[in-house]
């Protein structure tokens, strides 16, 4: 499972690199370009409304090889194109089958991993998306060097059908689940989504937690995306500057990752959360108020550290309270939200860095991200929700 995961990760690594320099060649257009980084969150709103419904009644095990083979072809054929409009088609379906892949695959995980390990797991997966950071753009840019950005493209391709096969390989976990859904309609999609409602009415302390950490990644990303205009603009940085301080952010998140996989029967899940989203809101914040290459290179490797500390702690945290039965509903139907905040938020800073110096925004966003590490961590500290946290061994010690 890691390494089918590890294998496709990569390539999505080589691939984001390559697909841009395609659409930059053959338009010539940064609109073009920046409307790649729109197709995701539509296509995630666009989907995720009916789509969780699918996950939890069909073989989870099925949906990730079909998912995989189907983001395979779609890959394979964009170098054929010429024209932006098809390509543009091609994203959106993959976006698609990603809105269906990434729900499975957490709740595959979730029935194959025991509860013992599943911090371990997620701590080794936290590595290997932290490697492939580094690693994928790395192969990009000496293919692209030494081949094209066609054949880029086409290992992207290539890793999904190892992807596929790896995963076939792989015991099924829901056997009970039907092979089709033959009631698939409107009133089951509305079923769904009052279950999920009334789950969350009674789980408000679980809804709490996961939109916070959801608030948190929209945050993130939203700075992200403005990262080279704050380095270019407000810090005179070059391009090779701004590239070596994403590799120094990649050897950030590997040591981060390596620390929590060597560590993680010892560090507990609230130890994990509290650290992570404490540290990430620090390391956005030196970058905020930064004056110079080493204190960027500085908040970006503390980040970068610490990220591998908050994502294996909440994803643990998640796995281990929502219903397995229940999750491809609730990470669908909640990611329409996470989506529509992505979208607006990434707006509301491109909007205010036109009207205000795109400092004041950065420091902004990051000061209200060290608010919500507060939040959360109040939230993960409260002494009755202590149960919450218990990892497998506590739960078996007490029952």
């Amino acid at each position: 499972m890691l390494f089918g995961l590890g294998i496709s990760t990569i390539g999505d690594f080589i691939y984001i690199v390559a697909i841009n320099i395609l659409v930059l060649n053959l338009t010539g257009s940064a609109a073009a370009v920046a409307g790649l980084w729109m197709i995701g969150p539509i296509a995630s709103l666009v989907t995720k409304f009916w789509s969780g419904s699918m996950i939890d009644r069909l073989n989870i095990r099925r949906i990730m090889i079909g998912t995989d083979l189907i983001r395979a072809a779609l890959v394979a054929i964009i170098p054929f194109f010429d024209s932006i409009w098809p390509i543009y088609v091609c994203l959106f379906f993959l976006s698609i089958s990603k809105a269906f892949f990434e729900p499975a695959a957490i709740t595959y995980i979730t029935h194959l991993v025991p509860g013992n390990d599943r911090k371990q797991f997620n701590s080794f997966r936290s590595l290997i998306t932290s490697s492939a950071f580094l690693i994928g753009p790395a192969i990009s840019g000496a293919l692209l060097l030494i081949t094209s950005v066609h054949i880029s493209i086409w290992m992207n391709a290539f890793s999904f059908v190892v992807s596929a096969i790896l995963v076939y390989w792989l015991p099924n976990v829901n056997t009970d689940a039907g092979q089709t859904v033959n009631k698939f309609s409107l009133n089951m999609m509305k079923s769904d989504w009052k279950e999920v409602f009334r789950y969350s009415q009674s789980h408000l302390y679980i809804v709490k937690v996961y939109f916070i950490a959801q608030f948190f990644m929209v945050l993130a990303l939203g700075m992200d995306a403005q990262e080279v205009v704050f380095t270019q603009e407000v810090l005179h940085l070059s391009e090779t500057d701004y590239g070596l301080l994403i590799s120094l952010t990649g050897v950030g998140s590997i040591l981060g990752a390596a620390t929590v996989s060597l560590l993680s029967k010892k560090l507990s899940i609230k130890a994990l959360m509290i650290s992570g989203y404490l540290m990430v809101s620090v390391g956005y914040l030196v970058y905020a108020f930064s004056v110079s290459f080493w204190t960027v290179a500085m908040g970006f490797m503390v980040l970068g550290f610490f990220n591998s500390f908050s994502g294996t702690g909440f994803v643990t945290f998640y796995q281990n309270n929502v219903p397995v039965k229940m999750m491809g509903r609730i990470s669908s139907i909640y990611g329409i939200f996470q989506s529509v905040f992505q979208i607006l938020f990434i707006f509301l800073i491109g909007f205010t860095g036109d009207i205000i110096p795109i400092r004041y925004s950065i420091i902004g966003a990051s000061t209200l991200m060290l608010l919500i590490s507060f939040w959360q961590i109040k939230l993960v500290l409260m002494p009755n929700r202590s149960g919450y946290f218990k990892e497998e061994q506590e739960l078996k010690s007490t029952s």
